[in-house]
């Protein structure tokens, strides 16, 4: 097949794979009706400028550091630190997350209680956690089948979902006020307001579409079409799972943690299809992490080698060239956080799912922000560098597109953290304590390992800009 003959669908189909995870669908419904309102809104003010940034950065700034080198040309080492350390530590947090659904999940599937045992709990997540640490042991062409695999499972997964969620619909009626006013934004509902962040959590990713370029035939063209297509058609997914999932249950009673599953139960029972259902979701846990991990590893690593991350995460396999380090450090904090089920506290053994999911949410929202500056720097300090995609808009426009999506960011990661109404304060306390406890850890780990650093990276200048692009320009002719 010619090299530059790749397809649009494989494109897009790529771009959900990497990007649609069936675990978020839950957090999503619970919005209710106004989150088709949130869906569109956050496409046109938050996807497009940071897709359409993320593709003149990724095919104009080709390395093996992705976002992390992008903050590091614009900000320096100081910012491309506390980047990578913020992008690592939320995979911990969502390996962890997963994990604890797996528990309740087998218990509903072979009608036996897994969950009254502490001990039985923790091997079961634990089984599954290091699994998908062993996972990443493997180049990424040994576990296609299961990528792609995976990719086809939580399509069909949240497609299932949806239509069981009509046919329930119209045998029984909505369980959820399907009435006009419930599909306008409730700014009073801080319960909405804190689920908001995983819409935005559901465009993260898309940066793996500038990978792509060099198979394209017009990346010009194609890299905004996916980007926008790609969004609306994870969108769409998410939606029409939502909508199966709010046909069952109302709105303000999803939980957060096993709303998809319980939705299906109520339509359907304990039937051979619900089972199959739970079986097919565990199996997309595997996926998304597998998926996951190859690039969160790679990027730990990548920063290590900078003096960013501590040195035990740049540690290769001289067989493989797999960032075994990484991995291994990703399953030992991992299993040191779903330890904290052992405290005997109420706010941390309920709702653990949505503690340690939104922990993992907003370090990886964190990751992005400062991409914006970076971005606009760039800009300034290397004008003259060839872009085979750029921003659509110069000058205040693009300040304006930009920040934008940076503010849009900052108010998602408080919504999340931040108790909002009395109600709150319980679940969401350990959450604000472990975030200022991670921040702290985050500033020792950046000062640590830039120990031995002959030099701090301050980022591009013009004047390392044009050397950058003559020493670049010397390699392509030899």
């Amino acid at each position: 097949m010619d090299k530059k003959g790749l397809s649009f669908f494989t494109i897009i189909s790529t771009v959900i794979c990497v990007v649609f995870v069936c675990e978020a669908a839950a957090p999503a419904a619970a919005i209710g009706n106004q989150q088709f309102f949130w869906w569109i809104f956050l496409i046109i003010t938050f996807l497009v400028p940071y897709g359409l940034a993320v593709a003149e950065l990724g095919t104009a700034y080709e390395s093996d550091g992705g976002i992390i080198d992008w903050i590091r040309d614009g900000l320096g080492d100081k910012w491309a630190a506390r980047a990578a350390y913020y992008y690592w530590v939320n995979y911990p947090f969502w390996i962890a997350s997963l994990a604890t659904l797996f528990p309740t999940i087998l218990s509903w599937v072979f009608g036996v209680d897994l969950e009254s045992n502490i001990l039985i709990v923790l091997a079961i997540e634990l089984a599954f956690t290091w699994i998908v640490t062993f996972m990443a042991f493997s180049p990424v062409s040994d576990s296609e089948a299961v990528l792609n695999g995976g990719a086809i499972i939580k399509v069909a997964v949240a497609v299932v979902v949806g239509c069981i969620g009509i046919w329930y619909a119209t045998q029984n009626g909505f369980a959820t006020d399907m009435s006009l006013n419930t599909f306008l934004p409730d700014l009073t509902s801080t319960s909405a307001l804190g689920f908001i962040s995983i819409i935005i959590f559901n465009f993260m990713g898309f940066e793996v579409i500038c990978t792509m370029t060099g198979d394209m035939k017009d990346p010009k063209r194609e890299i905004p079409r996916a980007i926008i297509m790609g969004g609306v058609a994870i969108a769409a997914i998410y939606l029409f799972a939502s909508f199966g999932i709010g046909a069952a249950i109302p709105a303000d009673q999803i939980d957060p943690d096993f709303g998809m599953i319980v939705a299906v139960q109520t339509m359907v029972g304990d039937s051979i299809l619900f089972k199959a259902i739970c079986i097919a979701f565990l199996v997309t846990l595997f996926a998304n992490m597998a998926s996951w991990s190859f690039g969160v590893n790679s990027v730990a690593a990548y920063a290590a080698q900078t003096g960013n991350m501590p040195k035990v995460f740049g540690k290769m396999n001289p067989k493989t060239g797999m960032p075994d380090g990484a991995a291994i450090t990703n399953g030992v904090v991992t299993s040191l956080i779903l330890c904290i089920q052992l405290i005997p506290i109420e706010a941390i053994s309920s709702g653990v799912f949505w503690m340690l999911f939104g922990m993992s949410v907003v370090f990886l929202l964190l990751t992005y922000i400062p991409m914006f500056p970076a971005f606009m720097n760039l800009r300034k300090v290397d004008p003259d560098r060839p872009r085979i995609y750029e921003f659509p808009f110069k000058g205040t426009m693009m300040k304006v597109a930009l920040i934008i999506p940076a503010v849009e960011l900052v108010l998602a990661v408080i919504a999340t953290l931040v108790p909002l109404s009395a109600d709150e304060i319980a679940d969401k306390v350990p959450m604000v304590i472990g975030f200022a406890a991670l921040l702290v850890i985050g500033e020792i780990v950046r000062i640590w390992s830039a120990r031995g650093r002959k030099e701090e990276y301050k980022g591009l200048t013009p004047e390392l800009a044009v050397q950058r692009l003559a020493e670049e320009a010397a390699a392509t002719e030899d």
